[in-house]
């Protein structure tokens, strides 16, 4: 298991004071990071083996949001691998040792050069622990997520640089801020479930499409054809957690 604690900062948090669900998920991706970083498989090293990480989908329980000034501790682990896929837990926890947050997340590894995943081997994953730690306990839900063929579509979003990361496409929290801003004000997102199909790029039009389910909302961010990008599903509370 990796960690590393924190403290929700002013510029993390909401109108409410407490952190927002795109700083969950900041958090959430700086863990796997920081933790590939000092096992010496961080960003240079795979932009020097023309590999990348990719994560085809999240699963994201919100028990409680963090609020202004709290100190959190931040936790991950990979889980299983299978062919290509790898698989891992994250969980925020208060000081008490209190789960904040849940989540569960599947990943790829892409080879850049070929435009193609590739096969993990060895040396992609020394360090990491795999098969150490047991799977979280959780309710896990599928990773493929249905589109409803009843939608309001949106005003288009472009996507511009402050969307974009070191993989040269759209961040992975960015395709959930854009469907966050695109629900009722009064929604509080307590679990968050994404399918990741195609990265979108700087200049790329954006179109959010909108579905009312019965436990909340899906929003497929889709190309001007209807391909998605990304298809987000929401459940929600008008009840501040």
């Amino acid at each position: 298991m990796y960690t590393f604690g924190s403290r929700v900062r002013y510029s993390e948090t909401d109108e409410y004071g407490r952190l927002t669900l795109t700083g969950i998920m900041n958090y959430l991706q700086d863990c796997s990071t920081f933790q590939s970083e000092d096992n010496g498989l961080g960003i240079s090293y795979l932009t020097g083996c023309h590999k990348a990480w990719w994560l085809s989908s999240w699963q994201i329980v919100v028990d409680r949001y963090p609020v202004l000034g709290e100190e959190i501790e931040i936790s991950t682990w990979p889980y299983d691998l299978k062919g290509f896929y790898g698989y891992r837990n994250f969980t925020i926890c208060d000081k008490a040792g209190e789960y904040l947050v849940r989540a569960n997340s599947v990943w790829f590894l892409f080879d850049t050069e070929k435009g193609r995943p590739v096969k993990i081997r060895p040396e992609d994953i020394r360090g990491y622990g795999f098969g150490r730690e047991e799977q979280l306990e959780m309710d896990y839900a599928p990773r493929k997520i249905g589109m409803s063929a009843v939608y309001d579509t949106k005003e288009p979003v472009m996507i511009g640089k402050h969307h974009i990361d070191t993989n040269h496409h759209v961040n992975n929290a960015k395709y959930v801020e854009i469907a966050r801003e695109v629900l009722p004000d009064e929604v509080e997102v307590t679990e968050l479930r994404v399918e990741y199909k195609k990265a979108a790029v700087f200049g790329d039009a954006v179109y959010p499409c909108v579905s009312r389910t019965e436990e909340g909302y899906t929003v497929s961010l889709c190309d001007e054809q209807g391909a998605a990008y990304a298809v987000i599903w929401l459940r929600g509370t008008t009840e501040r957690i």
